[in-house]
């Protein structure tokens, strides 16, 4: 399965039922796992770990030194998961000393030309649209769905389940169970398709409504509407999920939309 004009280090760990087209580079200290394909000239460098069942399209390079002044050669990670594929001309970096590793989860799609940078915690069932690109230290929650040529602050943390218009701007975080979309990125209501999709009930549903009704549409700064759902609303997992990501929040929460 390993094509004789491919360069594979006899340091990596390839398995063997790894397919290998022409003019692939695969250094050492990588790990690739069972049936994982990896198309024409993709490069992958030391320090990269892949799952199995992975597909990597032409033109990929994985585990680059980072982009960031900062990085210094200290030995770091780029971990892929399983069943994850990885379209035309994608690059993800190496982490640095600020979190040893780069990671992008099980059963993502990352589209062509999609950069990650150093750093970034990209979590399961992820899909990050044409050209999305990711500074450091970026994290994005299971589910999330990035539009296509979306530029990410870095910092920034996308909650899960989110729904992010193509062509955004993201400089704020993006709570949990959300559409977000125009300039500047503001919520635009919940990811009601998204959720029903995998299997939140209406009752669920109206729910985190009713929770976000409170952060964004009753005039409350973000203290006050923490303050009413914790002493208003039963604990649920959703809940306690949307007051976390609230209260943890670095960068500050992105803005409600009200139209004129």
């Amino acid at each position: 399965m390993k094509q004789p004009l491919a360069y594979v280090h006899s340091e990596s760990q390839v398995a063997d039922n790894v397919v290998i087209e022409p003019f692939v580079t695969i250094d050492k200290d990588v790990i690739i796992g069972e049936g994982t394909r990896i198309g024409s000239n993709v490069t992958i460098m030391p320090g990269t770990r892949i799952g199995k069942n992975c597909r990597i399209f032409p033109g990929a390079v994985i585990g680059a030194v980072p982009q960031d002044l900062k990085f210094k050669g200290e030995y770091t990670t780029v971990e892929i998961g399983d069943n994850t594929t990885i379209r035309e001309c994608v690059t993800i970096n190496r982490g640095t000393a600020a979190r040893g590793k780069t990671v992008v989860g099980n059963n993502c799609l990352i589209m062509a030309y999609v950069h990650v940078a150093h750093d970034c915690l990209v979590g399961n069932n992820v899909i990050l649209v044409n050209s999305t690109q990711l500074a450091g230290e970026v994290i994005i929650d299971d589910w999330a769905i990035i539009g296509g040529m979306s530029a990410i602050h870095q910092f920034c943390h996308i909650g899960s389940h989110v729904m992010i218009s193509g062509g955004s701007l993201v400089r704020k975080d993006v709570p949990p169970f959300i559409k977000a979309g125009r300039e500047p990125l503001s919520y635009v209501g919940i990811n009601s398709i998204g959720l029903r999709r995998r299997s939140y009930n209406n009752d669920k549903i109206r729910e985190v409504q009713e929770i976000y009704r409170y952060i964004y549409q009753k005039g409350l700064n973000i203290s006050q509407a923490v303050e009413i759902i914790e002493a208003e609303m039963s604990a649920t997992p959703e809940r306690d999920e949307i007051l976390m990501f609230v209260k943890d929040s670095k960068r500050g929460i992105i803005r409600g939309y009200f139209p004129d």
